[in-house]
């Protein structure tokens, strides 16, 4: 028997989510939430984290406790082992995912040094002066490209197995640094903790479940400190260096007259150079001649956030709009990197006229259309992609278009470059509101949609109990979207927050949320809150922050949630991982790690009860630093 369909509104809280919801209902197109329905209930075991399928002995599934006797697996591991094993993994999968990420931009700037990647350029030639000195790179008066060859090289050595430290470590303060060499976490190389991690797991390795999960941490370590800060700081290198622009956000964003072409993932490499062919008099004079009115870029997910930090691009959505947005009948052609990308966008193209474009070798996708980019072909690749979707628009079927809203004005670009230029080249302004408590605390609320939870409800719900408690809240990911669709990505948001919050945001002329930009720019926020706490001679975990997931579901948001823990930031998530199957794996999380790194994890759903919890810590923080309430 079918189970009832839920009403569009409580999947979502959002209108144009809610109106296409019920349009793919109309229109006989599966979604997220149908698949989700089908899988319900999910197995209890997995939800534990107590199967195993690490060697042909098995697959395994055991209960923690029968009869008072703890069960194990074929091999012998027990309930804590194999939850650990599990969870070591999952983390080493999200932080292959970011990192490989990373080395794709040193691929680019690899191309750049030696003349191959026509279309792609050092566009802040300061910047690269500036992480190259950081990291040991001598570069008074030499030629920009030497530069670039040895930072190349600098990077490139953070992905191997020689170095006892990864560079940006430079930038840990150092009482962190001594706590990670006590531990044995501090990252060496991203490849080799993520081999590590992986060896460590393998059948007769480590048996030991705290042992595990402090690799894990060191891990992740690597891919904060390492593979996402190396993303980060080449695509400002290559593409710019965000500052505050404005944009828009939602499916309003979509033009019925237009040429619509989404770009979807996390890669800018791709990205950029499509909006650079769309932007081409040819291009725009051949969809005029297919009888459109230009050609429309908007974004979608971290590929979105990376168009739309740099060059002010709209946003379309989030993970979870990523199928309605196809569902308007408007999207021409949806072109994909890698990350995130549901492999149901392929049948839900095909309900339509839309174009569904691969461009990664590393991600193709059965039943699409795939054109390779590398650095040496972007340009010519990204015209055919530009081409394909004007010659969609041409079969696109006009009575099936339905754009559900108007679009909201946000405002983008925070990097720590644009804050400090805001502040006068010093942090001493918000150091100032913060010791004068108008702001109380920092909380970084990162990534994800999961359909678990009623779509940006937690996301939305939180930031706004945040900054009612004068607490800035910078945001990353899909929660852009969410918070730019509820008005706090505008000046005029700041009429929600705390009245110190609001003073301060008047004062600067700034949103109560920054956004900061893509999911692997979350470094942009560790890397903030080193240069606080060096700014005032204490340690990361001294200083009131938090980072938060509400609607986390992927390996990468799990990556990025240890390595803020590992590096002293606390972390609220609405939901736990695979971990519960193990009282010693949870509790090291929820507690020990306190312990261990001064942070630890919180799981709340409920966001007003998320934000009291974190409230008190930021209190506690303040009271130690000597700052009043």
């Amino acid at each position: 028997m079918a189970k009832e369909l839920k009403p569009p509104q409580e999947l979502s809280i959002w209108e144009d989510a809610q109106k296409m919801i019920e349009k793919a209902r109309r229109d006989g197109v599966e979604t997220v939430w149908d698949r989700y329905e089908q899988q319900s209930p999910h197995c209890t075991f997995c939800e534990l984290g107590l199967t195993c399928k690490n060697c042909n002995m098995g697959p395994c599934r055991i209960s923690p406790k029968e009869g008072g006797k703890m069960q194990r697996g074929v091999c012998g591991a027990d309930a804590h082992v194999i939850v650990a094993r599990n969870f070591g993994r999952f983390v080493a999968g999200g932080a292959a995912g970011h990192s490989d990420h990373g080395r794709d931009l040193i691929e680019v700037l690899e191309a750049i040094v030696e003349g191959k990647a026509p279309g792609y350029q050092i566009s802040d030639e300061a910047k690269l002066r500036r992480v190259s000195a950081e990291l040991g790179i001598n570069v008074d008066g030499r030629d920009v490209m030497d530069v670039a060859r040895d930072l190349m090289d600098i990077c490139y050595a953070d992905f191997g197995s020689r170095k006892k430290e990864v560079g940006f470590t430079c930038r840990v303060p150092e009482k962190r640094k001594e706590i990670w060499r006590k531990l044995g976490i501090m990252p060496r190389g991203v490849d080799r903790e993520i081999a590590e991690m992986m060896h460590r797991t393998h059948m007769g390795c480590d048996n030991d479940a705290p042992n595990t999960l402090l690799h894990a941490a060191r891990t992740s370590l690597a891919d904060g400190w390492a593979g996402s800060m190396i993303g980060t700081e080449l695509s400002d290198i290559i593409f710019g260096t965000p500052a505050p622009s404005a944009s828009r956000a939602n499916l309003g964003v979509l033009k019925a007259d237009h040429v619509n072409l989404l770009v979807h993932g996390h890669n800018p490499v791709v990205s950029e150079m499509v909006l650079a062919a769309a932007r081409e008099p040819e291009m725009i004079a051949k969809a005029k001649a297919a009888g459109a009115a230009g050609i429309n870029i908007g974004g979608l997910c971290c590929t979105g956030n990376e168009l739309l930090m740099r060059q002010g691009i709209p946003m379309a959505g989030n993970h979870l709009m990523t199928e309605l947005a196809i569902v308007t009948g408007a999207v021409d052609a949806m072109v994909v990197d890698y990350q995130c990308i549901m492999p149901s966008l392929v049948q839900t193209a095909a309900c339509y006229h839309t174009k569904f474009i691969t461009t990664a070798d590393k991600a193709k996708f059965t039943g699409a259309t795939h054109v390779s980019f590398h650095p040496d072909n972007a340009v010519k690749q990204a015209r055919v992609v530009v081409e394909m979707a004007i010659e969609a628009y041409e079969r696109r079927d006009q009575g099936r278009v339905e754009i559900p809203c108007e679009p909201v004005d946000i405002t983008t670009g925070f990097s720590i470059e644009a804050l400090l230029s805001a502040l006068g080249g010093t942090l001493d302004p918000v150091l100032d509101a913060v010791k004068a408590g108008k702001i109380r605390g920092f909380t970084a609320i990162v990534g994800c949609n999961n359909p678990r939870i009623k779509h940006d409800s937690a996301n939305v719900g939180l930031a706004k109990a945040l900054i009612k408690k004068d607490i800035l809240v910078l945001a990353t990911g899909c929660v852009t979207t969410a918070a730019g669709k509820a008005g706090l990505l505008m000046p005029e948001g700041a009429s929600m927050a705390g009245p110190g919050l609001q003073e301060v945001c008047g004062a600067l002329g700034i949103p109560p949320v920054l956004h900061m930009g893509s999911c692997v720019d979350n470094s942009r926020v560790i890397q903030l809150c080193a240069a606080i706490a060096n700014a005032l001679g204490v340690d990361i975990s001294d200083l009131p922050v938090w980072g938060a997931s509400p609607e986390w579901y992927s390996e990468k948001a799990v990556a990025i949630g240890l390595y803020c823990v590992a590096s002293g930031i606390p972390v609220q998530i609405g939901t736990p991982p695979h971990i519960t199957g193990s009282d010693v794996v949870t509790n090291l999380a929820l507690s020990g790690l306190e312990d261990l790194v001064g942070a630890a994890f919180l799981v709340e759903a409920d966001p007003e009860k998320a934000a009291d919890i974190m409230d008190e810590r930021i209190k506690a923080k303040r009271k130690a630093l000597g700052l009043s309430e």
